[in-house]
């Protein structure tokens, strides 16, 4: 299980797409986007993977992207952060009791990422499982973030099936929630409303009180 480093090339379409994007977009991050948010927060927000103008040009997750507008705005209103926008690293913004990442650290060709990588990917995410503090939550944003969180814990995927506002019991210490993506897709078809992402996120204050 190893911790995260911005430096990793460890899947070759990755790293490969990364170097193109970062001669086509010179002021882009374009490499591993690092978790954000309290070292110590007992709710976790796991994600895709970066979007290409979005978290992979500012190197935080869900910052200057469409999915970030309702994540961030709903963190405001439950009060897991200081501010209701997130448009660039140095904006100010805090999390508080919260942190976000993502199944697959850097910038997938047409979002998309593949199987080989997520698996690539899956022993950050597990450092960073096990890092967390008893009686914590986990929201997992799409069916591949909720896949990644259960590989992760080595748990068998089909006791752990996907479904909106499901929730499961991963260990007497830590919970999930599963979520639809906040993507722009999901919103602007309605699959995913504002009202059903505020649920989740009002689940997830009752069961860390």
């Amino acid at each position: 299980m190893k911790r995260f480093t911005a430096k990793c090339r460890r899947c070759s379409r990755l790293a490969e797409f990364l170097d193109q994007v970062a001669e086509e977009y010179p002021d882009y991050h374009a490499a591993p986007v690092a978790p954000f948010g309290d070292a110590q927060a007992k709710l976790l927000i796991v994600g895709l993977a970066p979007g290409m103008h979005g978290a992979n040009a500012t190197g935080r997750p869900f910052t200057g992207d469409h999915a970030g507008v309702l994540l961030y705005q709903t963190l405001y209103d439950y009060g897991f952060s200081n501010q209701p926008e997130s448009t660039s690293r140095r904006d100010g913004l805090e999390l508080y009791n919260c942190r976000i990442t993502n199944a697959v650290k850097c910038l997938p060709p047409q979002n998309k990422p593949l199987g080989a990588e997520v698996n690539q990917c899956n022993d950050f995410l597990a450092q960073e499982l096990s890092a967390m503090p008893a009686e914590s939550v986990v929201i997992a944003l799409g069916s591949i973030a909720h896949k990644a969180v259960i590989k992760a814990l080595q748990l068998r995927q089909k006791d752990y099936p996907f479904a909106h506002a499901m929730e499961h019991q991963l260990s007497d210490q830590l919970n999930l929630i599963d979520s639809y993506h906040c993507s722009r897709y999901n919103t602007q078809t309605r699959r995913l409303t504002a009202e059903m992402f505020q649920q989740i996120f009002q689940r997830a204050g009752e069961l860390l009180k």
